[in-house]
């Protein structure tokens, strides 16, 4: 039996708030608790199989390097071959199971982070990556979960996507998923992230190799099981942990690699696109490349914004998360007229800020990802310092215990000093003060800048202003904001993603973005096809 069947009408997953006293906080606090107490075995996942090595990998938390919450089991290669045979195996069933049964599967998952396992998830984030409660309740529980249910939505609009049939035949669309497997490369920042871009990918029948990032590993293995828990086959979705050049060298070399769904570095992503275009005569097919890889967001202040609007944009915008967003305010141009009064309100919320591990609700700004983070961002502090910048607020850091950077405002009179140009990811914003009256001068500065082009935001109250700034900045982002932070994009609401050097604005999120994983194949069929091979206009004059 079959029929034309019509999923739930996806609605973005309500924030939940964390108040003091409230039972969600008692969930999280105890889920804390309990997680901290445990050390958790995470191993591979390959067609359904847990596999365990001798490669044992620690994994603490960043604001408290010497707990230890588990051991992932590093993958080899051989493990990267096994989890592209396991998918491959798995390929014929999960295609031809009906597509209504298939999305049955992601709703599932929704609805499990969404009650179950919401707790969990969200503390595995704020362990593992160091995310605030309400950083992470907007990630791995709201993002993930608006992730899964608007995308079944929207494969339910394409399969729905039909073309016209004239008089004596019959069109069809038919949408299948590509041959081969799709490999998923996913990041740190967003537990939503590194659920989307496997489960996007198979939702349309493809099977999938998953590798998260190696500090995103014990919040992945929850994920995966919330996959096993909603009924996901064995072998459709293989969650191992090679490093990323052992992964390269089997994943890229294969012939039935079929397409790369990645978070990451521009760096990275451009080394992978070099190698599939090396490899391209390896491959069955053209594989798909789908990246979003970073950015160094802006947020330009007009003379007529309002500085305390201006104030709040820049303390959220650029030091929620520690900075370490795709979308993250890393750069800012004020308007001299209103200079001294956004710098007095910015000193005034950082020195409000309260910094330290995720486990007390009340700390606003946690640690950094890792030691290599922690280096990489004190470098250049130190460095602005030296170069006479000036460091407006913050400007220490010490890692004695976790890698906390303090939220940092550096002020440079060069609009192409180092850290207006450079992606930091971390907790450091860079100001450049312009003369108000050059505020067109100081657009086409922020649009040649930078090598990316994902985020930006405009705050004024004059609209020929606003309106100056989004056409002279519609190549600078992919998510433009008009008097808000450039970050918080909402799936359905603003889909994510940019272009230039921030990736391939395939929009995550969007129907845009699954596109990418499906082979549309036209079937033309003729109700009485023709016997003769004589047109008419063959036909002699009469």
């Amino acid at each position: 039996m079959s029929g034309h069947y019509k999923v739930p009408v996806a609605k973005n997953e309500p924030v939940r708030s964390y108040a003091p006293g409230s039972p969600e906080r008692k969930a999280l606090q105890a889920k804390l608790a309990e997680m901290r107490a445990e050390v958790r075995d995470i191993p591979m996942f390959i067609g359904g199989e847990e596999v365990r090595n001798e490669q044992k990998v620690r994994i603490s938390p960043p604001h408290d390097h010497a707990h230890t919450l588990g051991y992932f089991y590093k993958s080899s290669k051989e493990d990267v071959t096994r989890a592209i045979d396991a998918a491959l195996a798995a390929k014929s069933k999960w295609e031809q199971m009906p597509w209504e049964h298939r999305m049955s599967i992601f709703l599932k998952m929704a609805d499990l982070i969404a009650g179950p396992y919401r707790a969990e998830l969200n503390a595995a984030t704020m362990l593992g990556q160091s995310k605030s409660a309400y950083q992470a309740e907007i990630d791995s529980a709201c993002e993930i979960i608006d992730f899964l249910r608007f995308n079944v939505q929207y494969m339910s609009e394409i399969y729905a996507e039909q073309p016209e049939s004239g008089p004596g035949m019959w069109n069809r669309l038919e949408w299948r998923p590509l041959e081969g497997f799709v490999y998923a490369l996913t990041p740190f920042n967003f537990t939503a992230i590194a659920g989307n871009l496997p489960t996007s990918s198979s939702m349309g029948g493809n099977v999938v190799v998953w590798k998260p990032s190696n500090t995103q590993v014990y919040s992945a293995h929850v994920l995966m099981k919330i996959f096993k828990a909603a009924g996901l086959p064995d072998g459709v979705i293989n969650l191992i942990y090679p490093s990323g050049p052992d992964a390269a060298d089997v994943i890229f070399s294969h012939p039935q690699f079929a397409g790369i769904h990645f978070t990451g570095s521009t760096e990275v992503f451009q080394n992978i696109w070099k190698t599939i275009g090396n490899n391209i005569h390896k491959y069955h097919s053209y594989p798909r490349i789908v990246g979003e890889t970073g950015g160094k967001d802006f947020v330009v202040a007009h003379a007529s914004a309002d500085p305390q609007e201006v104030i709040t944009a820049l303390s959220r915008g650029a030091f929620e998360y520690q900075g370490q967003k795709c979308s993250a305010a890393s750069r800012a141009y004020i308007p001299d007229n209103m200079w001294e009064e956004v710098k007095a309100g910015l000193i005034r919320d950082l020195g409000s800020f309260k910094v330290g591990g995720t486990e007390d609700l009340g700390n606003f700004i946690n640690a950094v990802i890792d030691e290599k983070s922690f280096d990489k961002l004190a470098g250049f502090i130190d460095r602005a310092r030296a170069d006479g910048a000036e460091i407006v607020a913050g400007g220490t850091y010490d890692k004695s215990k976790g890698y906390f950077i303090q939220p940092t405002v550096i002020r440079t009179e060069d609009p192409n000093y180092v850290t207006m140009c450079e992606e930091l990811f971390g907790p450091v914003l860079t100001i450049y003060v312009y003369p108000a009256a050059e505020f067109e001068k100081t657009l086409e500065i922020v649009d040649s800048t930078s090598i990316y082009a994902l985020t930006g935001a405009i705050l004024a109250t004059d609209r020929y202003a606003i309106t100056l700034a989004t056409q002279k900045l519609k190549q600078s982002a992919g998510n433009f904001y008009i008097n808000d932070k450039p970050t918080g994009a909402v799936v359905g609401q603003q889909p994510f993603g940019g272009a230039r050097g921030s990736g391939t604005n395939d929009k995550a999120g969007s129907r845009i973005n699954l596109y990418k994983w499906l082979s549309p194949r036209t079937i033309k069929e003729t109700f009485v096809p023709p016997v003769d091979y004589r047109y008419p206009f063959l036909e002699p004059e009469k």
